[in-house]
This record gives structure tokens, C-alpha cells and sequence, in this order.
């Protein structure tokens, strides 16, 4: 079958399974579409926060503007009394727009593992739908170290190495969280 037939018979055939379906297709294609659904969620988050980091860069750029003619104003009387209050509320304003800051380097951290998770089920699906890798262990391993090299923090590696010796996702997974609960917002910078 050539490569052509190939892609013309892509999608599933469960419902009409003949001579040539095989649950690993099923898999791959279940795999691939997993990937298309996160990579497509990631898009459009993206688009809606590039539009909410514009907008906060603009605040923060008018609260430095407030910020200063509020300086030059006087210090005494009736207007005294305002300028206190709208520097209050100006203080404010720039710590809600730094903790706006930190929510978007979150999202940030979350669309990179997202695209971790998207490029190691996209690998898998590669290694599971060639038969001559699919029973190769070293494929695996292989695999499995290309997975590891992607993750960009400690913690992540730590989990990937604990399911890889026998603990169970589940567990993992906790530890995980409570790490990340542990550290809180320590490796956030705000920029």
C-alpha cells in the first residue's frame, strides 16, 4: 500500500474493522487527535492572553503616568488628602497588575508543559505505529530519554523518574503537587 493509500485510509475503522485493522492505528490515531485538541486548546489561550498582556502593559505603563503627576502635585490642604488617596489606590492597582504578571509567567509555565505533553505523545504515536520500533526496547529507551530532556524543571524530571521506577502515576502526581504547593512562587520572576 503506498504512502498515498495510507493517508486516504487514516481514521478510524473500529466500526468497520476488516483484514488490516489493528488496535495500534486505533491508538495512534486516538494519540494524534489528544495532541491536535491540546495543541489547539494552546492556541487559543494563547491568542486571549497576548491580548490580557497587552492590556496590562498598558495599565501599568498609565499607573507609572498617575503615579508621577500624582508626585507633583502639593501637599497640603484638600488636595492633600486627595493625593494620599489616589496614591493608595494607584499602590494598589500596580500590585494587582503584578500579580496579573505572575498568573501570565503560570500560564506561560503551563502552555510549556502542555507542549511537552503534545511533542511526547506525538513521539509515541511515531514509535507505536512503526513495527520496526515498536518492539525494540531500546526504542524505548530512547523514548524515554528524549521525553526526559524536554522537562524544564527539577520536579517534573523527579515524577517522570519515579513513574519510570514503579511508583504509580497517582502517587507521583501527589508528590508533585505537593512540591509545587511547597516552593509556592519562588521561581517567578517578574519582569
Amino acid at each position: 500500500m503506498s504512502d498515498q493509500e495510507r493517508e486516504a485510509r487514516r481514521g478510524t475503522r473500529a466500526h468497520n474493522p476488516d483484514l488490516d485493522w489493528s488496535q495500534v492505528r486505533e491508538t495512534v490515531l486516538m494519540l494524534e487527535l489528544a495532541a491536535g485538541q491540546i495543541e489547539a486548546a494552546m492556541r487559543d489561550g494563547d491568542n486571549s492572553v497576548e491580548t490580557l498582556t497587552d492590556a496590562f502593559t498598558s495599565l501599568a505603563g498609565y499607573v507609572r503616568g498617575m503615579s508621577s503627576e500624582l508626585e507633583a502635585l502639593p501637599d497640603e490642604g484638600e488636595i492633600a488628602r486627595i493625593k494620599g488617596d489616589l496614591t493608595a489606590q494607584t499602590t494598589q492597582l500596580s500590585a494587582m497588575v503584578q500579580q496579573s504578571i505572575i498568573a501570565f509567567q503560570f500560564y506561560d509555565k503551563l502552555a510549556q508543559r502542555l507542549a511537552h505533553v503534545c511533542h511526547s505523545l506525538s513521539a509515541l504515536s511515531g514509535l507505536v505505529v512503526d513495527q520496526s520500533r515498536l518492539y525494540n526496547p531500546f526504542e524505548w529507551v530512547a523514548l524515554q530519554e528524549k521525553i526526559r530532556a524536554r522537562y524544564s524543571t527539577r520536579e517534573e524530571a523527579e515524577m517522570f523518574e519515579a513513574v519510570m521506577n514503579g511508583m504509580p502515576v497517582k502517587e507521583a502526581l501527589a508528590q508533585y503537587v505537593a512540591g509545587q504547593h511547597d516552593k509556592g512562587d519562588e521561581d517567578i520572576e517578574l519582569f
